[in-house]
């Protein structure tokens, strides 16, 4: 916030600097795309039938183009005199949508290591979990710009984060149900924690926006 005072009134007004560049909002969508096609190759990954060590190969090279996107970011920031919001703030939302497409490469790159041919079919109503929250949070990037419309994306987040639980716990059960032997139950228990640790991440992004849009609102 930037005060500028009168010099015939002695009023100070508060003024909002507010730059009419845009690049950061195309660079946040940008990265909330990378993430669209993230669970993508996710799901892709839970086929039996698919190439996983191709399937891996294409993760590996969306999470390299991911982190590209987010050292951009990082970049922009470091030599942008004026900021749309707060420095703070992009390199948390920055950092954030990169998290999530670790914990995705994470558990691809874990099906693969393990060589876990057959995996539990809750495992994909997981990843659709992950599919959505990625369609809603590319779709609330660009609404940065205005701060208009983002309350009914940190819900829908939130009730999918919640959704997100209960299929992890239900997964867990069936894990040490024992239907599996032990070391399947060890290599899968990884596989799910990313799964679960993906979608928390998404619901941090989607608190990050909140904070953003209720400072700058």
């Amino acid at each position: 916030m930037s005060e500028f005072a009168s010099a015939s009134t002695g009023v100070q007004v508060g003024l909002r600097l507010r730059p009419v560049d845009t690049s950061f909002y195309d660079l946040f969508t940008q990265s909330a795309q990378h993430l669209v096609g993230g669970a993508e190759i996710l799901a892709e990954m839970l086929s039996e039938s698919s190439d996983k060590a191709g399937v891996a190969e294409r993760m590996r090279a969306a999470e390299h183009a991911a982190d590209e996107t987010t050292h951009a970011i990082v970049k922009k920031v470091n030599s942008t005199f004026v900021t749309p919001f707060d420095r703070e703030d992009i390199y948390a939302l920055g950092s954030g949508l990169d998290d999530v497409m670790d914990m995705m490469d994470e558990a691809v790159d874990l099906i693969l290591l393990y060589e876990v041919e057959t995996l539990p079919g809750e495992l994909s109503e997981q990843v659709e979990v992950l599919q959505r929250c990625a369609e809603l949070t590319a779709a609330a990037m660009p609404r940065l710009q205005s701060m208009q419309s983002l309350d009914d994306y940190w819900i829908e987040i939130n009730r999918l984060e919640n959704t997100g639980d209960r299929n992890h716990r239900r997964t867990l059960a069936k894990l040490f149900s024992g239907e599996y032997p032990t070391i399947e139950v060890l290599k899968l228990k990884d596989i799910v924690e990313s799964l679960e640790s993906a979608i928390d991440a998404f619901e941090k992004v989607a608190n990050i926006v909140e904070q953003i849009a209720v400072k700058e609102g």
